[in-house]
This record gives C-alpha cells, structure tokens and sequence, in this order.
C-alpha cells in the first residue's frame, strides 16, 4: 500500500522516538493502534451497509420485473427474491400483529376492571 520498506520504518521509529520521547511514544502508538482500529470498524460497517442497501435494489429491480411477468413464467431467480421478499413482509408485519393481539385481550379485559372499579369506590364513599 504505502511500499515502506524496512530502513524507512526504523527512520520514522527513530524520528518518533526523538519528536515524542521514550515516555511519550507508547500512549501514541496505541492511540493510533485504537485510531486504525476505529477506521477499520467504520470501514467494514460501511461495506455492510451498502451491501444491503444494493441487496435492497436488487429486490425492488426483481419485484418490478414479476410484477410485469405473470407469476407462473418467472424465472428461478425472481421466484426465490418474491419468496423473500414474502418472508420480509411476514417477519414485518409479525411484531404488529403481536401488539394488536395484545391491545385486542387489553380492550377485553378492561371491561371488567371498569365494572369492578366503581363497585369499590361507591364502597370507599359509603364507608366514608
């Protein structure tokens, strides 16, 4: 990449070495260690995003060409995207019906708290 070759690397050592001192130049070269490593880790994180962002387009670019095909002449390879994609939606949709079933069994529950809770405070108010 940069092509340094021994005697350059031992010259830049010597000239850190004078520059930072001999207290000074570990903290900066693991500074710089965590710097490179910080680099690297936004790098491949990058590489991850865009990877599936292209993998994204690539389902869109199939999803537009089965919806002008009829379904039964698609090729391997845009059935295997609709199947999916189809897989995507339900894992989607799947925590929204979770809480919709949750909100159903809520609403039929409060019912019955509500007819418990006047009972109980026409009992504090009479006691009173």
């Amino acid at each position: 990449m940069f092509d340094i070759g021994f005697w350059e690397l031992l010259l830049v050592a010597l000239i850190g070495l004078l520059v930072l001192g001999p207290e000074r130049l570990p903290t900066a070269l693991r500074a710089l260690q965590r710097g490179i490593q910080k680099a690297k880790s936004f790098g491949t994180s990058v590489q991850a995003e865009l990877n599936h962002e292209l993998r994204i387009k690539e389902l869109h670019e199939h999803l537009r060409k089965a919806e002008q095909l009829d379904a039964d002449k698609l090729s391997p390879e845009l059935q295997r995207s609709m199947a999916e994609l189809r897989n995507a939606a339900a894992a989607v949709q799947r925590p929204y019906a979770k809480q919709e079933n949750a909100k159903q069994e809520d609403a039929k529950q409060e019912p019955s708290e509500k007819d418990s809770k006047p009972s109980s405070v026409q009992q504090d108010k009479s006691s009173s």
